[in-house]
């Protein structure tokens, strides 16, 4: 997406009887730990999205009606802040994504992937994270 939304909601129709839980990790939080050395050079760089990485025009449902054609599908790229603030708040989050983030304008590839390597990382790590266990028509916002 060329501009991003404010929000996901996600709704369960079926869950499986075991497994199937959802983390979610704090962006922001991931952002304001960074040392203020990283945050400079966060600062202004540009990441590159791209479908390629994961097939995101597709639900799932979609996948499972596949009518087998060969064809390739869509490759949406955007450009987006790696740091974005929000436009209410003024509070700064990460915003990279091991599915979608493929590197970083003006980077080598080399460069791009040891940066984003450390973010991928970083990120995820436990004390940003939130276990989302579904039920039966639950909503996650």
């Amino acid at each position: 997406l060329q501009e991003p939304p404010m929000g996901s909601m996600l709704l369960s129709q079926e869950i499986p009887p075991y497994g199937g839980d959802t983390l979610f990790a704090n962006q922001y939080l991931a952002y304001e730990t960074l040392s203020d050395t990283m945050k400079k050079l966060l600062d202004g760089l540009v990441g590159i999205s791209t479908s390629a990485k994961a097939d995101v025009s597709r639900t799932r449902e979609d996948r499972m009606k596949s009518d087998g054609k060969s064809e390739a599908p869509k490759d949406y790229v955007a450009e987006h802040p790696i740091v974005r603030t929000h436009p209410e708040t003024g509070r700064k989050s990460l915003y990279v994504n091991v599915a979608h983030t493929s590197g970083i304008k003006g980077m080598s590839d080399h460069e791009s992937a040891a940066l984003l390597s450390f973010l991928f990382e970083h990120q995820i790590k436990p004390e940003f994270t939130c276990r989302f266990v579904w039920s039966r028509h639950a909503i996650a916002f």
